[in-house]
């Protein structure tokens, strides 16, 4: 009798453990589900602006000759005409193209949701155009190959993996995230050794790049404090403070020597 007294008790011991684990799991799994994030928003009735422009004073680097003689491809794909490698491209009145300007710091803590729309960057005459381009943390990037020939598009992030991947001409897009911010991603084509281009994956989004004219503006911005740089690929970067009050609208200009 008393075997079976204790069989019983041990029974009801192992039943109540077995259900305490098992509502334990239940717990840990219910846990571990993420919470929905919740993106920022400007109010729209204090939202502020910024703009300026970029400039470079002086001698610019020389230009060079790309050679691709090698790649009747590239040559087809130029109709035969002299490319040239040119890092600082500047128009009217010195407006320096392919700077990024972006809010280097002041809206920590804040995120924000990156657009459906991707960002484009195309293969053409064997180079890549646009030569920088910005996109939220998330964002997706298109890429287009619109030449005769093969390229391999290789992103070389050191916040993010490598993107290395192989495109035909006449292939479909190809299209990547990069889930983690980072200025600025350098990007070649291992085929063809001239072929740059840079992306700028930012965590918000007030950023530009300039077009040939050195312009920028950043709409809808909070009120507040901010450090605001510009990143060139040959002339490196710079950096001012800006204030902006509710409604405010300042302009903010840089200038490379």
């Amino acid at each position: 009798m008393m075997r079976e007294k204790t069989s019983g008790g041990l029974a009801a011991l192992l039943c109540a453990v077995l259900a305490g684990c098992g509502a334990g799991a239940g717990e840990t799994k219910k846990a571990a589900v993420a919470p929905p994030v919740e993106y920022f928003h400007p109010d729209p009735g204090t939202v502020a602006s910024a703009h300026g422009k970029i400039t470079f004073h002086g001698q610019k680097p020389p230009r060079k000759v790309i050679a691709m003689d090698a790649d009747q491809g590239c040559m087809n794909a130029n109709h035969g005409k002299t490319v040239y490698q040119e890092t600082v491209i500047t128009g009217k009145g010195g407006g320096l193209a392919n700077a990024f300007v972006y809010i280097k710091a002041g809206l920590e803590g804040k995120t924000f949701e990156p657009p459906k729309e991707p960002v484009k960057i195309a293969q053409h005459g064997c180079m890549f155009e646009p030569r920088a381009i910005g996109v939220l943390a998330g964002q997706m990037v298109d890429v287009a190959n619109v030449d005769p020939v093969s390229h391999n598009f290789h992103a070389m992030p050191s916040n993010n993996r490598d993107w290395d991947q192989q495109q035909s001409p006449g292939a479909a897009d190809m299209q990547h995230r990069f889930p983690r911010p980072e200025i600025m991603i350098p990007v070649k084509c291992n085929v063809h050794a001239w072929m740059r281009a840079y992306i700028g994956v930012m965590p918000h989004p007030y950023y530009a790049v300039t077009g040939p004219e050195g312009t920028w503006e950043f709409t809808n911005v909070p009120p507040g404090d901010y450090t605001v740089a510009v990143w060139h690929e040959s002339l490196g970067e710079k950096t001012a403070q800006l204030h902006l009050d509710a409604h405010g609208n300042e302009t903010l200009d840089f200038t490379y020597e």
